[in-house]
This record gives structure tokens, sequence and C-alpha cells, in this order.
């Protein structure tokens, strides 16, 4: 195109914008115009260039006003040798003093920019040209000291910001998270359109009403951000999910926005009301309030009316295909595609009606899907009640009719969803646009996975079935539930997919990074305990006391001032059977025979004076002495123990497949039932923890002193506390 008005001599700047404009040119139908104000040497610079894609991005619909074009991308301006003088002169005028102080070490990018800055379509490199001239004409030749390199300035370190605390978002409003992480869930979203520019996002089509549309679009929405997390009600969410809920609900909050929770109740065979309560349980858990809970059921009616229009405008056709036959690839096509437009109309009244079985007809929507799919499904017969609006329906709309058609009715400016769902993208611009309704942008991301479990509703039903777990809240799982049942703290899971990012690529984490999360935050929410799994009974002979005397224990040692608790403190107490040995080699510091070790906030060290044993040899009891830790030497160790403790059930997890991917064929030949790690659960019934924890309630935490994180199982009732261990104090070495 451009050698047809140059000739076959292109130089080399006139090439390069040719290259540049082809490459960064997203719709190809402006090329020829912009590649004639190349060729006729109206556009010389690059600025001019990205300046006039910038427009044309801007200016989708034709025709073009060539003036305002010509204008926003400086075609015909001359800035003269002389404008440039007196502007890098007023520049210099302005910074004249720290010129002269700092010299050549005056950071001289910040002259060209200003005077970029004043004469928008200069020349750069003769602006600094000029810069160079006029400074030297200022300050002269360089000398030895502007040669030497400037010295660093020492960084000021930012003191620790103070951590806050996680709130309850409610309509977009901010609460008190931490701004860095709603920055990090921003991820992905930094190249996110505007709300109402849906038109500058690489792909979205454009038709004549789009800029109509998105007109009507800002005057109800005020150019507010609107996401929506929109799961389908037929299971339990899991920690994907807690990915695509902080994105959806994250990304709105830190653009000022709002998010709806919409339930996909599309599919009334599946749909059940615990998982409606529990999916919306689980977005409050995590610290989310929706803007607004929806379902696609309230929408019925409008889509409805928009499939009869869909017929009526030759795009949409009943199929009496059945579901085997158009499954897979290359299905051959419908024999009923062309069929008239009021037959299709009759039919699909007749499958409204009832009057077909299921599976006997479809409406198939007349569109080719990114891979490949043919002309797919909009509407089938269920004779299935609704749990909202019972018998009136016996066609329900899929999920390609169903979900860009919610997104336009709620006004939503970014549809997030996960990679597989790219595929969709096509069918979801073409079907807002067959009907010529408001086109919200579909953006994708990674999916979230993690190694060592399953995901999948069927899989985790089978391990509920096989008594693999016991329900879907198995703390072995990673249900949202089973997180929370553990003991997982929402800001855990959070902070988490903040780290994992929100990428285009799918992230496979280790479970252990989760668990990391965890431990910070449980550091900072949980108080100490004293709790003894396997107990060994210690008789103090010389107790300095005739009754109990009570010991005050830190909530948070290294934050006294968060509180204390009483424990008891009597001749006998109990302590970890692998805190004593008979024989103690040089690396054990703990209690032995001639080895006196000390007692957690007791103020006393205790020695062994008799070791007792049953019948087999097992040590069931020491009986020892104790003295005061200032007039006893300095023990080697201290260790936990308790005295008249609570007698607990506490349950100790691991991971619940021996595999990275159960799922994985040449990993697990035998199928992921198969890899399940039978040392997933030890119970230990008889667990003693001290006092402190009587009062506790069902997900209540503690940290066990040199045990671990443990959370209360809601299985406690009056008299029995069920403890589940969250995390171990430290990571496991083996894991990791």
């Amino acid at each position: 195109q451009a050698r047809s008005a140059l000739g076959s001599a292109l130089d080399k700047a006139t090439g390069t914008l040719l290259y540049n404009a082809a490459a960064r040119l997203r719709d190809p139908k402006h090329l020829g115009f912009l590649v004639g104000y190349i060729a006729r040497r109206q556009i010389l610079t690059d600025l001019q260039l990205s300046a006039a894609l910038e427009y044309l991005r801007s200016h989708p619909l034709e025709p073009l006003d060539t003036a305002d074009f010509e204008r926003a991308c400086g075609v015909g301006v001359c800035v003269t040798p002389e404008q440039i003088e007196e502007a890098v002169e007023a520049v210099i005028g302005e910074h004249r003093a720290e010129l002269l102080a700092e010299r050549y070490h005056f950071n001289m990018g910040l002259l060209m920019g200003e005077a970029r800055s004043r004469l928008r379509w200069a020349d750069g490199k003769t602006i600094k040209n000029e810069v160079d001239l006029q400074v030297l004409h200022l300050l002269g030749p360089k000398t030895e000291a502007d040669l030497e390199k400037k010295p660093k300035a020492a960084k000021a370190r930012p003191a620790p910001a103070e951590k806050q605390k996680s709130a309850v978002v409610e309509n977009g409003e901010v609460g008190t998270e931490t701004r860095s992480l709603l920055e990090q869930l921003r991820g992905e979203a930094l190249k996110f359109h505007k709300p109402g520019e849906n038109y500058k996002t690489e792909g979205y089509v454009v038709t004549p009403n789009t800029m109509a549309l998105l007109k009507q679009h800002l005057a109800i929405t005020g150019g507010q951000v609107r996401t929506r997390f929109p799961p389908e009600p037929n299971g339990i969410l899991h920690i994907g999910h807690a990915k695509a809920i902080n994105f959806n609900f994250g990304y709105a909050k830190a653009n000022g926005g709002v998010c709806f929770l919409r339930y996909d109740d599309t599919n009334p065979e599946k749909e059940e009301e615990k998982y409606f309560t529990g999916i919306r349980e689980m977005v409050e858990w995590l610290g989310y309030q929706p803007y607004a809970v929806t379902h696609a059921s309230d929408y019925f009616d409008q889509l409805y009316s928009w499939a009869l229009e869909l017929i009526r405008r030759g795009q949409a056709y009943v199929c009496h295909q059945k579901v085997e036959e158009i499954k897979g690839h290359n299905p051959p096509p419908s024999p009923w595609r062309d069929r008239p437009v009021e037959e299709s109309l009759l039919l699909f009244e007749d499958m409204r009606k009832g009057k077909f079985g299921e599976g006997e007809a479809t409406l198939r929507m007349k569109l080719v899907m990114e891979d490949g799919k043919m002309d797919p499904v909009a509407y089938r017969v269920k004779f299935t009640p609704h749990h909202r609006t019972g018998d009136k329906w016996c066609i329900y709309p899929t999920y390609d009719y169903t979900h860009c058609l919610c997104d336009s009715i709620e006004h939503i400016t970014h549809s997030l969803c996960t990679k597989e769902f790219q595929a969709r993208r096509s069918s979801y611009f073409w079907l807002c646009n067959a009907l010529d309704v408001y086109c919200p942008v579909q953006w994708e991301y990674g999916r979230l996975n993690l190694l060592y479990t399953v995901v999948s509703k069927r899989k985790i039903i089978r391990l509920v079935e096989t008594g693999a777990v016991r329900d879907w809240d198995d703390p072995r799982l990673f249900t949202l539930t089973a997180l929370r049942r553990r003991g997982f703290p929402p800001e855990a899971i959070n902070n988490f997919c903040a780290r994992v990012g929100v990428t285009v690529a799918q992230a496979t984490m280790e479970p252990h990074l989760l668990e990391a999360c965890a431990r910070e935050v449980l550091n900072e929410q949980a108080p100490r305990a004293m709790a003894v799994l396997e107990p060994l009974k210690v008789t103090i002979t010389n107790f300095p006391a005739p009754k109990a005397l009570e010991v005050l224990v830190p909530n948070f040692p290294a934050d006294e001032s968060r509180g204390f608790h009483k424990v008891p403190f009597k001749s006998t107490i109990y302590i970890e059977e692998t805190d004593f040995r008979e024989e103690a080699d040089k690396s054990y510091k703990r209690l032995a025979p001639g080895q006196l070790v000390g007692l957690r906030h007791a103020g006393y060290v205790i020695a062994v004076q008799n070791v007792i044993k049953d019948t087999s040899g097992r040590v069931i009891e020491l009986e020892v002495t104790c003295t005061k830790s200032d007039a006893s030497e300095k023990p080697k160790a201290f260790i936990h123990w308790v005295s008249e403790p609570v007698v607990c059930e506490v349950r100790l997890y691991e991971r619940l497949f021996l595999h990275k991917n159960p799922e994985d064929p040449s990993e697990v030949p035998g199928g992921f039932l198969s890899d399940l790690n039978p040392d997933s659960l030890r119970v230990v019934h008889n667990a003693m923890v001290d006092h402190s924890v009587l009062t506790a309630q069902p997900f209540d935490k503690f940290q066990f002193e040199r045990l671990g994180y443990f959370s209360v199982d809601p299985d406690s009732e009056e008299g029995k506390i069920f403890f589940n261990r969250t995390v171990t104090l430290k990571e496991d070495p083996g894991k990791a």
C-alpha cells in the first residue's frame, strides 16, 4: 500500500512506522487509512503513530472524523527550532538554581520531559540536543567532580506497617483490609478496560448499536465497576473458588465498585437448598458482602422472550438431534438448521408446553465457537420442578445462553471467569450482539489448583460414599467448609490467593504454601494454651503448698498486654511421654534421670527421683522433686505440662493422598481411590488440655504450645471438646 504512493524506495523510518502500525493495530479495517497517512508522510513519528492508534481504538465506528483524527495525532503541526529553543530555555530557567547546585548530577531527563510536555509533537532528538546545548552554555564543560558517580542516598527503611484486620466489605466500600492485598489481587486486571470503554478490549465486537448501548449502560451504572461471582448451586465451594471470590469481589472493591452473588440455577436436577446457603455463607466467611444476591431464575421470563426474538431474527432453531449425536468433535450438522422461523417458533412453544419429552428437542443457536463446537444448545427440556419457580417451566436455559445475558441484565462491566471459558468468549459476544443488548467484556484468568487433593464434585462424592472421608467438610479436603472446620482463618485463604496472584496462566500450588499463610495469621490470632497428647503422670513429692497454686500464662507471650489466663499447678501434673527418657544422649535436652527440666510459666524446675513402670516395663509415672527456678541451676529446656486438665479428643490430620497428582493415571494408575493415605487421620481420644479452653466455642482457635495450631470442632458438646489440628508450628521439611 505504501509503495503505491511512494514507489519502491521506502526509507527506514517509514518502514519502521509501517511495521509498528501493522503489529499494533487491532482492527485491520483501519489499516489502509493509517498506511495512507504514513505513506503521505503526515504521520512521521512513533509518538504520532501511538496517538493515531489510540484514536482509532477509542473511535471504533465509521465514518471517522478526519479533521478530529488529524488534530488528535498532530498531523500538519510544525514545531520550529525557535519554539524548541524557547521551551527548553523556559524549563532550564525554572530549574536554574538546582542545576547550578547539582551541575551534571542533575536529572536531565526531567528537563526533556517538561519540554516535551510543552511541545507535544516536537522531535525528541531535537529537544535532547537543545537541552544538551543550553546546559553546556549554563554550566560549561564537565569537571572531574562532575564525572564522579553521585553517591547513592541511603534508603530510609519504612516503619513496619501496622497489621490491619480484614473487615467485611459492603457494597464495594473499602474496609480495613490493606491496600497492598487489593493491588496484588488486581494482577492481570491492571490491563482491564474502564467502564464504558468495552470497545477498547481486543476481540470485542463493535456493532452500529454498540456506542449507544454503552452510553445507556453508563447512564445506569454511573461508570461504576460491576463484577459478579456466579457459582452453580450443586456443590460446595473449594479452594479454587476462593480465588474467584477474591478476584471478583476484590477487583470491584479495589475500584470502588460492587459485586453481585448470582446463583446459576439453570439445572434443577442437581440443585439443593444446602448449596445455596453454603455458598453465601462461605462468601461472607471470606469477608465479603454481596451488593445483591440474584439468581439466573430471576430472569427466566426475559430469557424466554429473548429466545423467541433470537428465533425471529433467524439466529436460532429447534433441533431434534439426540444429545449423543451432537457430543464430541465434528458432530454431523443438524438437518433442521434451516427450518423456517415460524416452524421453530411453534415448536419452541410446544417445548415450553411440555409436548416434547426430555432429549426430543432443543433450541440451538446458529454460531461456531472457538473450539469448533457448532450451534450450542440454548434450551433443553427437563421435567424437574425448580426450587424457586416450581412447575412453571419444563424448559431450562443452558450456561452458554444464560450467562452473558444475565451479565447484560445486571450491567456487569467485567465478566471474570477461568481460562476454560475462553472457548465461549465468541458466543458470549455473539449472543449479546445478535439481540442488540449491552455486551459486557469477558476476561479469563488461570485456575488455582492444589497438589495432593481432588476438588471435583463427582470425586468428592465418591470419597464420601466409600467412607474415605466423612462429608464435604471433612478437614482433609480442600473445600472451603473443610478448611474452615480444620481451623484455617479466612484471612489466611485470602492472603494465599493474593500471593498466588491473578494471572492468565494456571497455578498449581503446594498445600504447604497455604499452611504457611495459616501460620502467619494464627500466630497473631490464636491464644496460647498448654495441651498434652500422650500424657505421662508426674507426681511432685515436695510440692511447696498444701493446695493448688495458680499460674498466670500469657495469651500471647510476645505481647503480654493482650492478657493472661490462669491454670492450676498441683502436686500431680502431666507431661508428654516424649519429654522423658530413661537414657539421654548428648543431643537430648529434656527430662531424664540426672537431667533437670523447667516447667513453662510455672517458675519451677523438676528433677527425677523415681521411675514407676507397669508389668510390661512401660513407664507409667515419674516421682520428681521441684525447685524454684531462681534457686536452681539453669535447665537445658522448658517443657509444657497440664494439671487438673480437661480431657479432650484431638484429631491429627495429614495429606489425604500419597501422590501429588492423584487424578493423573501416569502417576496413580489405579485411580485416585487407590492413592489414599492410610495415616491421613490419627485420633487421640484422651488428650489433656488446660482449663483455659473450657468455654471455647466451635471454630475457636488456639496454639497448643510446642504442638501446633488447633481449632474447636463443631462435633464438640457439653462435657467433651473435640479439637482439629490445623497446622503444626513449623513446616515439615519432608512436605516442602
